[in-house]
């Protein structure tokens, strides 16, 4: 009897390191999407884009700290895209600006190739999109039935990818339209030390004659 009076003290101290341990990690995965979402407010080139989305990935995020265990994994599912949702159009909204940018400043150039590309690139990201919004309503159905979400998991991941992807090409079509930029201006400035060049020799030539 006085056995058992001991061992029901030490179970209850284990499993109050456990659901403290728990704890713990829901509050590292709050912690971590939080961090993330602060260096993307205080980014010098991204914090000002995406403030809608933003908003959004916080609220996840405050979701998530709130939610129950049985709740957690959708929960944080959600907030991890919103997450990435946010930087994603942060970083489309600042390539089109300098789309905009090198288009009123080098009309002469064609950068049809590089345009095709950023279109390229938000197409994607307009999709993506739709796939996370469709992953969200397939996954609060399931959770919803009580039904195993292995092989949602599996697509969430692929989605996970193809967004990556999407956020590298939106970056290569703004670097490709950046070198464009500079090499046309290159050129215009060696025209113009040309025709300075060429009017020199003609008044030269005229001087002689006289």
């Amino acid at each position: 009897m006085k056995s058992s009076t001991r061992r029901f003290p030490a179970l209850i101290l284990a499993l109050a390191a456990v659901g403290v341990a728990h704890a713990s990690k829901d509050d590292m995965d709050v912690a971590r999407l939080n961090s993330s979402l602060d260096q993307l407010a205080s980014d010098p080139v991204l914090g000002g884009y995406a403030q809608a989305e933003q908003a959004r990935a916080h609220d996840a995020v405050n979701q998530l700290a709130q939610a129950r265990s049985r709740d957690r994994a959708h929960a944080l599912y959600l907030a991890e895209r919103r997450v990435d949702l946010a930087r994603a159009t942060a970083q489309l909204q600042d390539a089109q600006l300098k789309v905009n940018q090198l288009d009123r400043e080098h009309d002469q150039i064609q950068l049809d190739g590089s345009r095709r590309e950023a279109d390229q690139a938000r197409r994607e990201l307009e999709r993506q999109r739709l796939q996370f919004q469709m992953a969200q309503e397939e996954a609060a159905r399931q959770q919803a039935e009580g039904a195993e979400a292995t092989a949602q998991a599996q697509a969430e991941a692929e989605q996970a990818k193809k967004l990556a992807a999407a956020q590298a090409k939106v970056a290569n079509a703004a670097k490709k339209q950046a070198d464009l930029a500079a090499q046309a201006a290159r050129a215009m400035r060696s025209q113009m030390q040309q025709g300075d060049s060429s009017s020199s020799d003609d008044n030269a030539k005229k001087d002689q004659g006289k």
